[in-house]
This record gives structure tokens, C-alpha cells and sequence, in this order.
């Protein structure tokens, strides 16, 4: 073998080689990409299932509740009824503002910028001016 032939055989390896570092700093990346998201998602799934649980408590509860439990007659249930409509109309503005409080300390945006995504890196300056209006 020429001296030539082994440095052009030594180039074309040194050119692979740096392809496939290339390659492989792409995939390191992007696997680094996919754990960071799993995480994101199973905390984000962690949290919806606390506030689902949370939730749902009350109606479980009422499924679980014997059939003779006692029951208010129909005339208290209209009456109920109609006193719930009003103070609904009453508190319309004041509920939304909950809700949305409620969202941010469970964890969750609710700045017009990220509504809706998990917050990981603790208070939002976007959120609390939000709630602070």
C-alpha cells in the first residue's frame, strides 16, 4: 500500500467518525428532549389526578350513600333550587376569579401566555399580575 491510499483511508474514517458523532449528539439531544417531556407529563398527570380525585369525591360519596338514606321533600328541593340560582347570579364574577385561583395554586398557568401548562419552576410573574387585577 501507497503512503497516499492509507491518508486518503484515514481521511474517509476521520470524515465517518465525525458523522457519527455528529449523529449520535442529535440523538443525546433529542432523548434528552423526550425525558424532559415525560417528566413535564407525568407531573402534569400526577396533578390532574389529585384534582380529579378531589373532584369526584363528592360524587362517590353520594353513589356510596345507602338507598333509604333520608331525603328533604320536594317542596325544600325547588326551593333550594331557586336560592341556588340566585346566588350563582350573585357570584358570578367573584367564582371565575376562584376557579382560576384555585387552578394557580394546583399547580397550573393561567397567564395568557402559558394557560393551561404545568408550572415547574415555582410563582408565575404573569399569573400573579393576572390574579393581582
Amino acid at each position: 500500500m501507497e503512503k497516499k491510499d492509507i491518508f486518503v483511508q484515514i481521511d474517509e474514517l476521520d470524515t465517518r467518525f465525525g458523522k457519527f458523532h455528529a449523529e449520535l449528539t442529535d440523538l443525546k439531544q433529542k432523548m434528552k428532549e423526550l425525558l424532559e417531556e415525560n417528566k413535564r407529563l407525568s407531573m402534569e398527570n400526577h396533578q390532574l389526578r389529585k384534582v380529579f380525585k378531589r373532584e369526584t369525591a363528592p360524587a362517590r360519596e353520594a353513589l356510596l350513600k345507602p338507598v333509604g338514606a333520608e331525603r328533604e321533600p320536594a317542596l325544600f328541593d325547588s326551593q333550594r333550587a331557586h336560592e341556588d340560582v340566585l346566588l350563582a347570579a350573585g357570584n358570578a364574577v367573584g367564582e371565575g376569579h376562584d376557579n382560576l385561583t384555585r387552578l394557580y395554586h394546583e399547580g397550573f398557568h393561567i397567564c395568557n401566555v402559558y394557560y393551561g401548562h404545568l408550572r415547574t419552576e415555582g410563582d408565575c410573574l404573569f399569573c400573579l399580575s393576572f390574579l393581582n387585577k
